[in-house]
């Protein structure tokens, strides 16, 4: 949805209009689910995180005054919800992509097209990847989601978790690099660099 559309849609539901608030819940609810069930790693939970964070932001909306964009400021209220879910909790899993919402695998898996040993070894990968990112730390799988899944800016992922846009750059990069150095653990590859 294009800016001047979404920030229409949060003006009118901000001002009450029940539709314009359902049509924000339809644009976002798919992408906050994933979001969640990623980070709490269980459908259930995820279910009721999603509803929970749409109902914080109904209720929290006429005060909300637009400092950052409307998508920033809903994942910031998902990224509070499962922490604290996490923190009761104190331990964190990942969710296989198989575990993804009907339809979402799509976008996660291999091109059915491709050949039967080109689609196991890709398939390899991916679970490699999975497991290296259980492995992470939840500040590093959380911020790799928002950045490379959610496709946010380093200033959006600064608003969104409340840190500084230096904090985000630092943990990014120790992230990615960590994941690296979990995935070439697991396939015996070391890159010299």
């Amino acid at each position: 949805m294009a800016g001047d559309a979404e920030s229409e849609l949060v003006a009118r539901a901000q001002a009450g209009d029940h539709r314009a608030f359902a049509a924000l819940v339809r644009q976002y609810q798919d992408r906050v689910f994933r979001f969640i069930l990623r980070l709490t790693g269980t459908r259930d939970e995820a279910m009721d995180l999603t509803q929970e964070t749409f109902m914080k932001a109904h209720q929290a909306l006429p005060g909300w005054r637009p400092e950052a964009q409307f998508r920033t400021w809903l994942f910031r209220i998902a990224h509070n919800a499962a922490l604290d879910v996490l923190r009761r909790r104190q331990h964190v899993e990942f969710v296989s992509f198989a575990d993804l919402p009907a339809g979402a695998e799509e976008h996660a898996l291999p091109d059915p097209a491709r050949q039967p040993d080109e689609r196991l070894a890709d398939r390899q990968s991916v679970e490699l990847l999975e497991r290296t990112l259980r492995e992470l730390p939840a500040e590093h799988r959380e911020i790799l989601l928002l950045r490379e899944l959610e496709e946010m800016s380093y200033t959006e992922i600064a608003a969104t978790l409340g840190i500084a846009e230096g904090t985000v750059k630092s943990r990014i990069a120790r992230a990615r690099s960590a994941a690296l150095a979990g995935y070439q653990r697991h396939t015996g590859e070391h890159r010299d660099e």
